[in-house]
């Protein structure tokens, strides 16, 4: 008999397609994604699985050992983050909870030093949650529309990075964050048909060149979040 799955946003049947021998992507016409871990009897196909998310080892043209994690096995690492979060944004956790936890992860994924997420509340961004900065700016740190990187990406509607932001004017510190001399940042807006509910930052106090998987998995999180804060509001 087949298992029927039905989406978390719109309630139509989902699509299912073996990942690999753990994880099972559900895809629903209206967009909306997640994936499935595998029962313990489906991991024993394959008992050595997990010996490759290992590192492999490389020899650079120089004869040097280099030794470096390969992108399909970040990506792996990045699904079970994703995977953690879909299950956090449907559960019946308090907002700020689900906030301050999928700042965290989304931080240790990426390996960024901060992350941060603002809500629009109908007249500015309010900082929610947040790794790095002092904690006591939650609900206080508040941006206009446009202001900032993090104003300009709501503004625009689109993802903004920027490698070094101190040559970008639209840049602006706040002492209630205490804020580190960071280098790079990406801001991707939450946002559904223009409508916006928010905005995902990271950044880095080393400059970083965000890979382009690096700025999917944020948007697919802006995406998670945006489902998160739906439901809440329809609580």
């Amino acid at each position: 008999m087949e298992t029927i799955t039905r989406c978390r946003k719109c309630g139509k049947k989902m699509k299912s397609e073996r990942v690999d021998d753990y994880r099972v992507k559900l895809a629903c016409s209206c967009g909306f994604w997640e994936f499935k871990t595998m029962p313990a009897a489906s991991k024993a196909i394959n008992p050595y699985y997990a010996q490759d998310t290992f590192s492999h080892i490389k020899i650079d043209e120089k004869g040097g050992i280099v030794f470096e994690m390969e992108r399909a096995n970040r990506e792996k690492m990045e699904i079970m983050t994703l995977e953690e979060i879909s299950m956090l944004a449907s559960s019946d956790y308090d907002m700020d909870d689900v906030l301050q936890s999928v700042v965290e992860k989304t931080a240790k994924r990426l390996g960024v030093d901060v992350s941060s997420i603002y809500l629009w509340d109908g007249k500015e961004l309010v900082l929610r949650a947040t790794t790095s900065f002092i904690k006591e700016a939650i609900g206080k740190v508040r941006l206009k529309l446009g202001e900032g990187i993090t104003g300009a990406a709501a503004e625009q509607g689109k993802p903004i990075y920027v490698k070094d932001v101190s040559n970008d004017p639209r840049y602006k510190k706040f002492s209630e964050l205490r804020e580190k001399n960071y280098t790079s940042m990406l801001s991707h807006p939450i946002i559904n048909k223009g409508e916006l509910f928010g905005v995902l930052n990271v950044q880095t106090i080393a400059p970083k060149e965000f890979q382009e998987d690096e700025i999917y998995f944020v948007s697919v999180i802006a995406n998670m979040l945006l489902g998160a804060i739906r439901i809440r509001k329809k609580v």
